[in-house]
């Protein structure tokens, strides 16, 4: 049952949590062993709490991911974790993350809470609105990167939120979230609103377009961001618009990927699974150390 437990909670999906370490990284307090403790503990705390909602949502969603190709064989869909222990196993979950809040700081025990009631609200009722549906998703990266921000501040008051982290996460997580409808639609076929309600009010057409409406939008953000005078006086360089190749890449082959293959309905399993994509990751954060610490 432990085993089962363990693949119930993702822990493959938990890559999306690296986004707290974006505040130690890109506030250049990466050299300072108490900080980066506390984004590894608000990491912890983030992928407890996301594996706790995939539980949740998991039990509410068993029926129709029985209909599923790949759902169908979650542990709980299989019936090889009962749904009696994945209830119970909840509570020490959110014990722990509690305990974790407790340590970070209020400030990320409110966003983790936003993040959890927000998951909640989408497992129960707001994941069968169109549009609404993908904007919640989008919400979870935004408030991870706020969380990032937020662990820092009782040990680095000074440490301030940037409204560019936030336009560029929100956009970026945006794409990746009509991405991952525009492959369910693609893979689900006739039967789509049988495993998910909503796709029955999406078409291909209105996904291709906003996919590239948030895919432009990610890319110039982030572009924006790279030569924005207060970016540039922030970390006494320009260099910073080199990486934006690697941005660009990144969003291309996503987009490849999801028009042209089946295996794209999780971000995660894509960024750990596709070797050009989780190269052109490594080397987008290898460039970004390098610039901001000013190593070369």
């Amino acid at each position: 049952m432990i085993g089962a437990l363990l693949e119930e909670l993702r822990p493959k999906q938990w890559t999306k949590n690296l986004l707290l370490f974006a505040g130690v990284v890109f506030s250049q307090q990466l050299g300072h062993p108490r900080l980066v403790e506390r984004a590894a503990g608000g990491f912890v705390a983030f992928s407890l709490l996301s594996g706790a909602v995939y539980l949740i949502n998991d039990l509410t969603d068993v029926e129709a991911d029985r209909l599923h190709p790949i759902k169908r064989h979650r542990p709980i869909a299989s019936g090889r974790l009962a749904a009696p222990a994945a209830w119970g196993a909840l509570a020490p979950i959110l014990i722990t993350v509690v305990a974790l809040c407790a340590w970070l700081g209020s400030g990320f025990a409110w966003v983790a809470a936003l993040y959890f009631a927000s998951n909640i609200a989408y497992s129960y009722r707001l994941k069968s609105y169109v549009l609404i549906d993908v904007f919640v998703i989008a919400s979870g990266f935004v408030l991870r990167a706020i969380g990032g921000v937020e662990l820092l501040k009782p040990l680095s008051p000074s440490t301030s939120l940037s409204p560019w982290l936030l336009v560029c996460t929100f956009f970026g997580s945006l794409f990746l979230g009509l991405a991952k409808r525009r492959r369910e639609l693609a893979n689900a076929g006739v039967v789509a609103g049988r495993r998910r309600q909503v796709l029955d009010q999406y078409t291909p057409e209105l996904l291709d377009g906003l996919l590239m409406v948030s895919a432009a939008a990610s890319l110039m953000g982030y572009a924006l961001y790279t030569i924005w005078p207060a970016t540039v006086a922030k970390f006494r360089t320009e260099a910073l618009l080199y990486t934006v190749p690697f941005v660009a890449y990144g969003i291309f082959r996503y987009l490849y990927l999801v028009r042209g293959t089946e295996s794209s309905e999780d971000p995660s399993h894509m960024l750990l699974a596709d070797r050009p994509l989780a190269g052109c990751v490594v080397l987008y954060v290898i460039a970004v150390v390098l610039i901001l610490y000013h190593l070369v």
